[in-house]
């Protein structure tokens, strides 16, 4: 009887195990594309960062690359997603392909007039959030000034406890030369909604600074 009784406490014991909290190990970067007026010419260095955050992920990681445009809150703008498979053989031909779906985007890619920064952030979050990652990063590849077409609304507070938003390749408008001010504004401006949203913020403008984007 003692023996039964042992039996059962044992399998108890393991369903607890294994129907409690899920921890979650793996990474996911959400990359978000500024197309909007001349900031394309700056897409050959997006792609050298793209190049990079394959080169550090690994199996069980995800990594979604997605434009900023005119209405960014929309799957349509994704241009490659993956998550990476357990066999590193098949996780270095989804690397490949990744390559080779953003190289395509890049060699056609039309100039936007709008850039929609908070529906690009809204929809990483909910990507992000979808995945259960444990390290979650949005890297934003813009120069910050967000465009929007009339009737969009993005007055809407960020949600972001758990993340890490990075702004990368900062660059400076032509009117920032003339009063430095809007160029801090701006970044200003995005520090504060992603801390009051509970995010961590971080800007890199060195691309020799690349080590520091995915981080343990």
């Amino acid at each position: 009887m003692k023996s039964y009784i042992l039996a059962f406490l044992l399998i108890v014991g393991f369903s607890a195990c294994s129907t409690g909290p899920h921890k979650a190990h793996n990474r996911g970067v959400y990359m978000l594309i500024d197309t909007s007026g001349t900031y394309t010419k700056e897409l050959d260095k997006a792609q050298q960062i793209i190049n990079y955050t394959l080169s550090q992920l690994q199996s069980g990681d995800s990594f979604v690359v997605a434009s900023i445009d005119t209405g960014s809150f929309s799957e349509k703008d994704i241009i490659a997603k993956v998550s990476f498979s357990d066999r590193p053989s098949q996780a270095n031909q989804q690397k490949r392909a990744f390559q080779q779906k953003v190289k395509q985007y890049i060699k056609g890619v039309k100039s936007s007039a709008y850039t929609d920064i908070t529906g690009g952030i809204l929809l990483a979050t909910e990507y992000l959030n979808e995945r259960d990652t444990r390290k979650k990063t949005i890297m934003i590849f813009s120069d910050m000034k967000q465009e929007l077409k009339k009737g969009y609304i993005r007055d809407i507070p960020l949600k972001l406890e758990g993340f890490e938003a990075i702004a990368l390749n900062v660059t400076k408008l032509r009117s920032d030369n003339i009063d430095p001010r809007e160029y801090m504004d701006r970044i200003k401006l995005w520090k504060g909604k992603v801390e009051k949203g509970e995010g961590k913020w971080e800007v890199i403008n060195d691309l020799e600074r690349l080590d520091q984007i995915i981080k343990e």
